[in-house]
Order: structure tokens, then sequence, then C-alpha cells
């Protein structure tokens, strides 16, 4: 379990690779920007 190891997120980041363990999208990054357009608005 590493920066060898696909399945951890170091693995990810250090292969440059996304899936279950690191998505492209966050979950937190949609309502975050929603807010803040209400906010300005």
């Amino acid at each position: 379990m590493g920066k060898g190891d696909r399945r951890t997120k170091r693995g990810k980041i250090w292969r440059g690779t996304t899936g279950k363990t690191r998505p492209k999208t966050w979950k937190g990054r949609k309502t975050q920007t929603q807010k803040d357009a209400k906010e300005k608005a």
C-alpha cells in the first residue's frame, strides 16, 4: 500500500488516474458554487 497501489488515494495521485477513491468531481464542489452564486446575486 502506497504510491504503487492503484486502490489507494496516494497511488491514484501518483499515477494521475481517477476512480472511486479519487473521483474527478468532488461532492462538495457543486454545493459550494451554488451557495456562492446565491450570495453574489
